[in-house]
């Protein structure tokens, strides 16, 4: 019964991430950057007292794209990297590096 309650949980804590990153998505090309950024680290601190690891380390790459000016569909894609970390079921170092490493790339791009 506890392994269904967490699981319960864990799902409206992901659904609730997923729809706070389609709200900002839809307004990523018409917000200044700050605007964005908070919602970002919402979505970080909730990942993060969640155990969602791989979205904790997307958000924090998120964040450093939109401090350097990303704006617009370039949002748009780290917002799709952040909803697939989201609804990743692996929550560990492997699982984290691996979102690290996509988001590395796009980082410097």
């Amino acid at each position: 019964m506890a392994g269904t309650m967490e699981a319960s949980h864990l799902a409206a804590v992901r659904a609730d991430l997923a729809a706070r990153i389609a709200a900002i998505d839809d307004r990523a090309s018409r917000s200044a950057a700050c605007e964005l950024a908070r919602d970002v680290d919402a979505i970080r601190l909730i990942a993060h007292r969640n155990g969602l690891a791989p979205a904790v380390t997307v958000a924090h790459f998120l964040d450093s794209a939109l401090a350097r000016g990303d704006h617009g569909a370039l949002v748009h894609g780290w917002l799709a990297i952040l909803g697939d970390a989201v609804a990743c079921e692996r929550q560990d170092l492997a699982a984290c590096d691996a979102f690290a490493a996509a988001c590395s790339v796009r980082l410097a791009h």
